[in-house]
């Protein structure tokens, strides 16, 4: 299918009765840049409509508008073919539009119960009904096959698990229209198909969603409608027959891309990191290991991919090497020194980088700059007398801005103005200016989009020629056959099959537990 035979941009997109929320000429201006210029988008009634793009592309500045977190420089909504503006979330939401943001919006700090209730507590005689909280929540959770207390803290629980509680809050909302902004970034191959099933069971009670995600092979399984945003602008539209994987990237991003492949013509070096008889406890069950008697040694220039599922021990491995994590067994030997009593920052001095699984929470300062972001891992570099030299700072964040490729003004621009992928290089880039000798990166494409993805992956096997030792942990099967040297499989804690980067898809998903369709 080329380019001439998608159907032009037009309002509305299909037959207006079939349109429950329309986006007419919506235009969004943040100060001198346009992020939406004419968008014209529409929600269908009982469907599933899939909004692809590259990170930049508008896509969540646009969903911000339809759900009231944002409102238009101009244009104009409509609702049931109604005129209709949203000044704050809450007029959306009572109206039945409703919003699942990518990155997590939940109080760690509050249990599952309150998360999900948090400005709608059901009350009786004036006081806040917890029991019938706790058990409208159990059926939400069961609903979702989360195996969880209500009562738990949200921050007791890992990225994936969170997820799927702020799935399970919008849900709660008996929304007529809902909108997923990566949903299942976080989740394991099982939980997505529970999604999926979710979603399904959702649509035929006619309620409308609006899915977008970086995962497109995935997004093709739920898609009944498709539109393309790039640089602001709808650039194609599409029935799901009239669709696949080649059309989504080709509308995305120009061209095809790949995720590259191994550095070729280069010598290994020796070992630089052995891991031997590794053994991790659960945080919340000490008597189960999550890493159990695992063995691993990585080579400079080396780049290997840590495959699993959710549970399968990958963050976990990396936390323990990393120093952030407490080992229970087994000993971790960096160029030759044990590491044991030393600590994070300790590691990262000697050269053993972490660029975590929530970049939001664990790999960035909100309140910071770009380039403050860049350089706090560095910051005793710039130390002068007990101060700081900015003149130092602000050079070294200007050379990573260039090396790391971040589409930013300046290295003074705030880091939430960013999209996912440049802020993924930005923590990318702060580990690299430590000079490490290992870098770990737990799910480093989570939440980028295609064309990202292929940068940030080039980024690593550039530096993996210059002899970085690259350790990388992924839950699609695709990144295991991208740049890595070798593949290593977990399963509960172990270490299952390692395979090289020509063995086959379906052999790799079996060694992990996970199924495998024919």
């Amino acid at each position: 299918m080329t380019a001439a035979d998608i159907r032009p941009a037009a309002p509305g997109g299909a037959a207006e009765d079939d349109v429950v929320l329309q986006a007419r000429d919506i235009v969004k201006d943040y100060g001198g840049t346009r992020a939406l210029a004419g968008v014209n988008f529409g929600v269908h009634r009982g469907r599933v409509t899939t909004l692809f793009g590259e990170n930049g592309a508008g896509k969540s500045t646009l969903m911000k508008i339809l759900s009231g977190v944002e409102q238009p420089t101009s244009g104009h909504l409509l609702l049931d073919g109604e005129p209709v503006a949203f000044a704050t979330t809450n007029d959306a939401r009572d109206l039945g539009i409703t919003i699942i943001h990518q990155e997590l919006s939940l109080a760690p700090n509050l249990s599952v119960r309150d998360n999900i209730f948090l400005g709608r507590e059901i009350t009786r005689g004036g006081r806040v009904d917890f029991a019938e909280e706790g058990r409208r929540t159990a059926a939400l959770l069961q609903e979702m096959k989360l195996d969880v207390d209500p009562s738990t803290p949200v921050g007791d629980l890992r990225v994936g698990q969170q997820q799927i509680v702020e799935i399970a809050r919008a849900l709660s909302i008996d929304a007529r229209i809902l909108i997923m902004d990566e949903p299942t970034s976080a989740l394991a191959a099982r939980e997505v198909e529970t999604l999926f099933g979710i979603i399904d069971d959702l649509t035929a009670r006619g309620v409308s969603l609006v899915y977008i995600s970086h995962h497109l092979e995935e997004a093709l399984q739920v898609t009944d409608h498709a539109v393309v945003l790039r640089d602001g602008s709808v650039t194609a539209r599409g029935d799901r027959d009239e669709i696949d994987l080649d059309w989504i990237v080709r509308h995305m991003v120009g061209e095809n891309f790949d995720l590259g492949s191994p550095p070729e013509g280069q010598e290994l070096g020796e070992s630089v990191l052995q891991i031997r008889d590794l053994v991790v406890r659960d945080r919340e069950n000490p008597e189960r290991s999550v890493v159990d008697g695992l063995t691993l040694d990585v080579r400079a220039g080396e780049i290997v991919c840590l495959y699993g599922l959710m549970g399968a021990g990958r963050t976990e491995t990396l936390e323990a090497v990393s120093g952030g994590g407490e080992i229970a067994g087994g000993s971790i030997v960096y160029r030759g020194q044990e590491l044991s009593g030393t600590s994070l920052r300790d590691r990262l001095e000697m050269g053993i980088g972490l660029v975590p699984e929530d970049r939001q929470r664990d790999g960035l300062v909100q309140t910071m700059s770009v380039g403050q972001n860049l350089t706090l891992s560095s910051i005793r570099r710039f130390l002068r007398r007990g101060f700081t030299s900015r003149r130092a700072e602000t050079a070294l964040a200007r050379d990573l801005i260039r090396d790391v490729t971040v589409k930013a003004p300046g290295p003074e621009v705030p880091i939430g103005s960013l999209s996912g992928g440049n802020q993924q290089k930005v923590v990318i880039g702060k580990i690299l200016a430590t000079h490490p000798g290992v870098m770990l990166l737990d799910e480093p494409s989570r939440g980028i989009d295609v064309g990202a993805k292929a940068e940030v992956f080039g980024l690593l096997a550039e530096r993996a020629r210059e002899g970085l030792a690259v350790v990388f942990t992924t839950s699609e099967v695709d990144e295991c056959f991208s740049i890595a040297h070798r593949i290593v499989v977990l399963r509960r804690g172990r270490i299952s099959a390692e395979f090289s980067p020509d063995a086959a898809k379906a052999d790799v998903m079996a060694a992990s537990g996970e199924a495998v369709t024919p």
